[in-house]
């Protein structure tokens, strides 16, 4: 079969991220067919471009990467549903063939968007064996569709269980869902993703490539949608191979800087130490960035990241008070992320912590306490944003009754923000606009652009004034 891969993902602020799922997928399709990528993300006009594309490939299955429901630019305001909504209009104007869905953005909210998007198939958390036992479904090689997990499909009487069928032969029926089977994928048995079909631009304009040492996550926090979408269970790839995968992608593409895009790369502390020992023992010297969580970060581990080429961390700290801590189930406290920050500064490795203001729960007064927190903390950077929930997406009335409550916020950081010259407030442009990004790239600049704000608004820190809420 003729098979296109189509990264949908527009988003460009702070920067475009390289789509490495949907790479992982493609690496590790069953061979014998025609694999192509699509990026929308640089074309100025996405919809005539996929349309033009598939006019031309003439596909035999679309596969559709989803990569959030939310803008990620962290701003809060809006959502991706409409864009995806044309995207699957253009894609049915054009072709007939059946399209799959997935990604992390689906996985969070799958049977909702099955219904509203309506694509063929849709496959739920990790995909690489998913798809690969769909596609052998469709070619009519082995397997049936109700023994995929995680599998998203709707029932029809007249569909047959293997075999391509076009889209516009099967009328509207129910919608199934195979069960998980608790069982996740190898990581070390998967081939590693090529970067030779990537867009130039990832590289040229921003030179940020990606990595992953690990899946799954066992923590607890209550908003976070990193377990459903890869599961509770770490597990860890051989740091031999993660280095190679590092050094191979620098060869590709020439990258110059790398993000780890584990959901916490120091979680457990013991791989991720052994990961900085093999970058060490291999010489790897590209600078590389990661998210750290302020349990098990020792001083041994701050100092082998220094000695690996970290460049910077980000650390979800979510709040100044512990009280919300508890109720996030974050399993940690203020006292965790102050001992995370004097370790991170003595190591001299740049520390991004964000803070997510308004959560359920939380008050005015939560937050102005969070904002006094993070001014006495005084990190490299700090990004504060209003709580959004995915479900307001498809939720009219609680994205009024939340918005409320952002504004409100918005309005206590307006009237500080001038006493907060390296804080990032992507719902008020402070510190995150493209002309400042665009400047910073020119200057030649590498890696995520919160490690360059203090060099670009100057190194003098001012007394911050934390205005009644």
């Amino acid at each position: 079969m003729k098979i296109a891969f189509v990264t949908a993902n527009r988003e460009t602020l702070p920067d475009p991220v390289v789509p490495l799922g949907l790479l992982y997928v493609m690496a590790n399709t069953p061979p014998g067919h025609e694999l192509v990528l699509w990026d929308l993300c640089f074309e100025a006009e996405p919809y005539a471009h996929l349309q033009q594309r598939i006019s031309a490939f003439g596909p035999d299955l679309i596969a559709v990467g989803m990569r959030n429901i939310q803008c990620n630019d962290y701003s809060g305001h809006g959502t991706t549903l409409a864009h995806y909504e044309r995207v699957f209009e253009v894609i049915r104007a054009t072709t007939s063939v059946p399209v799959v869905l997935g990604g992390g953005g689906f996985s969070v909210m799958p049977e909702e968007l099955m219904r509203r998007f309506s694509p063929d198939y849709g496959i739920c958390g990790e995909g690489e064996r998913a798809f690969s036992e769909l596609v052998n479904v469709l070619a009519g090689n082995q397997g049936s569709l109700d023994q995929i997990a995680n599998l998203h499909y709707f029932r029809r009487s007249e569909q047959p269980d293997s075999g391509p069928v076009a889209s516009s032969a099967r009328a509207p029926a129910q919608l199934t869902v195979v069960p998980a089977r608790g069982v996740f994928q190898n990581l070390d048995a998967l081939r590693p993703p090529s970067r030779a079909a990537l867009d130039a631009r990832y590289y040229l304009d921003v030179g940020i490539d990606a990595v992953q040492t690990k899946r799954g996550c066992s923590l607890r926090c209550d908003y976070c949608t990193y377990p459903t979408i890869e599961g509770r269970i770490s597990r860890q790839r051989r740091p031999e191979q993660v280095v190679d995968e590092l050094l191979a992608a620098r060869e590709e593409r020439a990258a110059t800087h790398f993000f780890i895009v584990d959901s916490v790369f120091n979680l457990p502390a013991a791989h991720a130490k052994a990961v900085c020992r093999e970058m060490i023992r291999r010489g790897f010297d590209t600078p590389w960035t990661c998210y750290v969580n302020p349990m098990s970060y020792d001083a041994e581990l701050a100092q082998l990241m220094v000695e690996a080429g970290c460049a910077g961390m980000e650390v979800g700290s979510d709040s100044g008070v512990d009280e919300v801590l508890a109720r996030l189930q974050k399993g940690f406290t203020t006292e965790h992320i102050r001992a995370l920050h004097q370790r991170a500064s003595a190591a001299g490795i740049p520390d991004c912590h964000s803070f997510i203001l308004g959560t359920p729960g939380e008050t005015l007064d939560d937050v102005r306490r969070t904002l006094e927190f993070c001014a006495d903390l005084d990190p490299f950077a700090a990004i504060m944003m209003p709580w959004t929930d995915d479900r307001e997406a498809l939720d009219p009335e609680l994205a009024k009754e939340h918005r409320a409550f952002r504004r409100r916020i918005e309005e206590s950081l307006r009237e500080m923000q001038r006493d907060l010259p390296h804080w990032i407030v992507p719902a008020l442009a402070l510190n995150f606009d493209p002309a400042l990004f665009r400047m910073l790239r020119r200057g030649g600049y590498t890696g995520p652009l919160w490690q360059h704000i203090r060099r670009a608004r100057g190194r003098t820190r001012r007394r911050r004034r934390v205005p009644s809420l």
